[in-house]
């Protein structure tokens, strides 16, 4: 699609709708939805599309990748419509589409990758017949795909990353950090930035645990900025910033 562009909704096949209003605890202190919130709206939503479909505690979901395209951010107190479905698939993994739409004009949508897993043995399984049966008629045949494509961090931006400390508040139900965390990481960031992103992407090259000790190196160019959460010499979080209108927060 072309940058900047949403995929509609599909004209067949299952969508699930959840709504959201934008909370003190969700804001920047200019009344901007931060990132780690969306990426919580996010997993909420598809959390309840789940359990709403009847899905099966035998399977689990881990994240891949997810990308965010903004047309305007919500603020504090909109409420916002979460319209999500199945967008392509594989035999073990699956891409998620949530178009974010708000009562006060905000609008976005996201794409994520999730690799179905065995919640006994923690491998990737099969997503089965109950998947397809529910999710497939969506996708309209389209193919998702698990490939990393963003870069490694170039070794000054590692030398001069900082310490990103780990918290046991940001462990989840499977002891690995939430994947909001590293959304969190990206916001953070952004406050070196006088621009907002039209365009973000946030790669999980691997879990984080709270025995991790990363450092958050980042890399600004005319073209935006990258950024990565590293520890002892592994890339666990890469994430990519593409410019769009300027920053009003402090």
């Amino acid at each position: 699609m072309p940058l900047g562009s949403y995929l509609p909704l599909p004209e067949h096949g299952r969508v699930f709708t959840g709504e959201r209003q934008v909370r003190l605890g969700d804001s920047t202190p200019s009344g901007r939805l931060r990132l780690d919130a969306i990426a919580r709206y996010l997993q909420d939503v598809a959390e309840d599309d789940a359990t709403d479909a009847g899905w099966p505690s035998s399977i689990g979901w881990l994240l891949r990748r997810s990308a965010l395209t903004v047309h305007q951010f919500p603020t504090l107190g909109e409420r916002v419509r979460l319209d999500t479905f199945c967008s392509a698939s594989a035999s073990r993994w699956a891409e998620r589409t949530t178009t974010v739409t708000g009562a006060e004009g905000g609008s976005l949508q996201a794409t994520a990758i999730w690799i179905a897993i065995d919640a006994t043995s923690g491998r990737p399984t099969r997503v089965g017949e109950l998947f397809e049966r529910l999710y497939l008629p969506s996708t309209d045949g389209r193919r998702a795909s698990v490939r990393l494509s963003l870069p490694s961090p170039p070794s000054d931006a590692v030398e001069e990353a900082r310490d990103w400390p780990l918290r046991r508040t940001d462990l989840d139900i499977l002891g690995h950090v939430n994947n909001a965390i590293s959304w969190a990481a990206v916001e953070d960031e952004m406050g070196r930035l006088d621009w907002l992103p039209q365009q973000a992407e946030v790669e999980h090259n691997g879990e984080i645990t709270l025995g991790d000790s990363p450092r958050l190196a980042s890399l600004k160019s005319d073209t935006g900025l990258d950024l990565w959460l590293v520890a002892a010499g592994r890339v666990l979080t890469s994430a990519r910033l593409q410019p769009g209108v300027p920053a009003t927060d402090s």
